[in-house]
């Protein structure tokens, strides 16, 4: 998002158009930010959370045990690939 600051800042001050405005604003709707979309809100909120874990976003020993033991399902799954070194993380 600061990069698309700094596009409202050149606008604001004339260095570009509201037509670039408008394109840069469309990039980044069709781009990362649709992208983060996708992965935390069309996928079931349990998968999230276990892939979360797995990745080390979130610490695994500051989640509860009764959520633990509720995802255990999507944690077995996102682990699976850990395991082989195959799971794919986003940057």
């Amino acid at each position: 998002m600061t990069k698309l600051d700094q596009s409202f800042a050149q606008w604001r001050n004339g260095t570009i158009s509201s037509g670039e405005l408008s394109y840069r604003i469309h990039q980044y709707e069709t781009g990362p930010s649709r992208e983060l979309y996708k992965q935390y809100n069309e996928s079931p909120h349990q998968m999230s959370v276990a892939y979360a874990i797995v990745v080390g976003i979130l610490d695994e020993a500051k989640v509860p045990p009764e959520l633990l033991e509720a995802i255990s399902g999507p944690l077995d799954f996102c682990r699976s690939p850990q395991e082989r070194d195959e799971l794919k993380r986003r940057d």
